[in-house]
């Protein structure tokens, strides 16, 4: 059967995307964000995962606020780089699997999670700039990508709490896929950032700290933790966080830390990686 062997945590900043894009990774300024993924680059070429659940946030590419799902599932066979104002990113198309997507869509949808089945979209920097950030810049992904958007950008997003409930319906589901492969799941966003208002700039070192903390060792209670808090503790996009929830809902309780990257300033947010694989 298919099996989720580990999760992965990332900030997806639109800005790290324009570095590696422009060559930049090795300035000054950009040289410490970049070497906190090394270790991530040699762990996922030893682990070769067949599938990666990527959840990201679109950021106004497939979605606008005329239809904003609060969960969008991709089932379609390949999805190119969107556009975002300045050209798509000069990175591979993303195959998916729709084999295994359908697969997941009737579990959960039967396990009773609402998704929103999308067979069409252009995928923008918060699913492309993850993967860059752990495969670098290859000729094509080295594994199928089924894309998870979720809704943190039109008021309400879903709770912390559905998020991880929903990774728990997402393993379930890989878990009853008739065929080996090595999945892995990913929750990217965040981590604390404010792009507007007088708090623009906004930067909470201590709130983010705990988080990581929390979400090895504690995802349960921090689960419960409500939206109000995410946005005076961390910012109007620190909501974002709430996506790796849903990477965490779907590991054993008990996880191993394998690595962990936190650094200020990437942009004008805080950078946050973490790999944990099942016990």
């Amino acid at each position: 059967m298919a099996k989720i062997t580990a999760g992965v945590a990332t900030s997806h900043v639109p800005a790290i995307g324009a570095a590696i894009d422009n060559g930049k990774t090795e300035d000054d300024y950009w040289q410490p964000v970049f070497a906190g993924y090394e270790y991530a680059k040699q762990w996922i070429a030893e682990q070769k995962p067949d599938v990666v659940i990527l959840v990201y946030n679109d950021h106004a590419s497939a979605f606008s606020l005329d239809l904003v799902p609060t969960f969008a599932l991709g089932t379609g066979e390949k999805y190119k780089p969107a556009d975002e104002g300045w050209g798509p990113r000069p990175v591979p198309d993303v195959f998916g699997h729709p084999e295994l997507a359908s697969h997941i869509a009737h579990s959960v949808i039967t396990d009773n999670f609402d998704l929103t089945i999308v067979n069409t979209m252009d995928v923008d920097h918060g699913l492309t700039v993850p993967l860059s950030l752990m495969f670098g810049q290859p000729n094509a992904w080295p594994c199928n990508i089924i894309p998870l958007a979720v809704n943190v950008v039109l008021y309400p997003p879903p709770s912390g709490q559905r998020c991880y409930d929903l990774g728990k319906a997402l393993r379930k589901a890989v878990e009853s896929f008739d065929e080996d492969l090595n999945v892995q799941i990913w929750g990217t966003g965040g981590m604390s950032h404010q792009l507007q208002g007088p708090r623009a700039g906004l930067i909470n070192q201590e709130f983010d700290n705990d988080f990581l903390d929390k979400l090895v060792n504690e995802p349960e209670a921090q689960a419960k933790v409500p939206h109000i808090d995410y946005v005076r503790e961390a910012g109007s996009e620190g909501v974002e966080l709430v996506m790796w929830l849903i990477m965490r809902g779907a590991l054993n309780k008990e996880v191993i830390e394998k690595h962990r990257f936190y650094h200020v300033p990437a942009s004008n947010t805080a950078v946050g990686h973490m790999i944990l694989e099942n016990k």
